[in-house]
C-alpha cells in the first residue's frame, strides 16, 4: 500500500488541552498533599500505638484513600496515557499493602521488623518519585506547546523520537513518523490574509489531534509543516489512520471574513522509525515521501521507499 485518495474510517479520540493539563497538575498536587497527610497519620498510629483506621486494613485500601479516589476517578483521564500514571497503580497498591501489614502487626502487639518498615518507606519513595515525574512531564507539556496550533513545539521532538527509537531497537514496539504539509498554503495567506492563514493552521492541527490517538504526538515542524509520532503501530495501520485524516480534512470548513468558508488539503509522508538509521535520516525519509505526494498531485498519503532517495540523489 503506497498511496491513495480513498476514505478510511476509525474512532475519534478527545485531545487534551493545555487547560486540561493545568487542571490535572492542580488536582495532582492536591492529591499528593492529601497523601502526605495520610502518611503522617499512619506514622503517628505506628509510633504512638494508636487504633488503626479500619479503611487502611481493607484489601482495597488503595482505592479508599483520597489519592486512590482521584486515581480511579474518570476525571483523571487527562493523564491516564502517561506511563508514569500507569506505573503509579502498582506502586500505590504495594505501598498500601505494606502499610496494612505494619498495622496488622501493631494490632497483634508484635514488634515491627526494620525490614518491613523499610519496605513501606521504599514503596512510598517510589510512588512519590513517579508523582513528581508525572507532574514535571505535565508541566513540560504546557511549556512546550505551540500557542497558535496547540501542537508540541520542536523543543522536545528529537528527544521524544530518540526515546521511541530506543524502544524499537529493543524490539518492544514499532513506531511510524509522519510529515504533513498543507498544500498551497502560500495561496491561503495571499488570498485571505495571514490571520486567516493562522486560523487554517490551527484548524489543521486540531483536526489531526482530534482524529489521532491520545498517545500520538503532534509537533509543529515549521511553518505549515507538522510531524506526527505514531508509536505502538505498524506502517499499514498508521497508513489507514493517516489517510482517513487526510480524506476528512476537506470537510473542515475555515471561516474567512468577506469570503465563503473554504477547506484545505495536505500531503502526508510516512516512514517507519528505523533502528538502524539516525532520527534525522528517518525524518528526511518521511519528508521525501511528502515531497513525492506533492509531486504526484498533492492531497495524497505516501509511504517512503528507498527508490525515492535514489531519485532525489540523481
Amino acid at each position: 500500500m503506497a498511496e491513495t485518495k480513498g476514505d478510511v474510517g476509525t474512532d475519534d479520540f478527545a485531545r487534551v488541552s493545555p487547560g486540561d493539563i493545568r487542571n490535572a497538575i492542580s488536582v495532582l498536587e492536591q492529591a499528593l498533599f492529601n497523601h502526605v497527610h495520610w502518611t503522617d497519620a499512619l506514622n503517628t498510629t505506628l509510633i504512638c500505638n494508636l487504633q488503626p483506621d479500619a479503611r487502611d486494613l481493607e484489601p482495597d485500601s488503595h482505592r479508599r484513600c483520597r489519592f486512590g479516589q482521584w486515581y480511579y476517578n474518570p476525571g483523571s483521564h487527562v493523564v491516564q496515557s502517561n506511563p508514569n500514571f500507569q506505573e503509579l497503580e502498582k506502586a500505590h497498591q504495594s505501598m498500601h499493602e505494606t502499610a496494612a501489614h505494619l498495622l496488622m502487626l501493631l494490632q497483634s502487639h508484635q514488634n515491627i521488623p526494620m525490614a518491613d518498615y523499610e519496605r513501606f518507606t521504599g514503596n512510598l519513595k517510589e510512588m512519590r518519585l513517579l508523582i513528581e515525574t508525572l507532574k514535571r512531564e505535565l508541566e513540560d507539556e504546557i511549556y512546550n506547546v505551540d500557542a497558535l496550533t496547540g501542537a508540541s513545539t520542536r523543543v522536545g521532538m528529537l528527544t521524544k523520537l530518540r526515546e521511541q527509537q530506543e524502544l524499537v531497537r529493543r524490539k518492544l514496539e514499532s513506531c511510524v513518523i509522519v510529515i504533513m504539509d498543507i498544500d498551497r498554503f502560500k495561496l491561503v495567506n495571499d488570498r485571505y490574509g495571514h490571520l486567516v492563514g493562522d486560523r487554517a493552521l490551527a484548524e489543521f492541527a486540531h483536526h489531526v489531534m482530534r482524529h489521532s490517538r491520545p498517545f500520538d504526538r503532534l509537533f509543529r515542524f515549521g511553518g505549515e509543516e507538522f510531524l506526527l509520532c505514531v508509536p505502538h503501530t505498524d506502517i499499514n495501520t498508521a497508513f489507514n489512520m493517516i489517510d482517513r485524516i487526510r480524506s476528512e480534512l476537506a470537510e473542515v470548513k475555515i471561516e474567512a471574513d468577506g469570503f465563503p468558508p473554504f477547506s484545505i488539503t495536505a500531503s502526508f509522508g510516512l516512514t517507519l522509525l528505523d533502528p538502524d538509521a539516525s532520527v534525522a535520516e528517518c525524518i528526511e525519509r518521511a519528508d521525501q515521501a511528502t515531497y513525492a505526494a506533492k509531486q504526484r498531485g498533492r492531497n495524497m498519503t505516501v509511504v517512503w521507499d528507498p527508490s525515492m532517495e535514489r531519485r532525489l540523489a540523481s
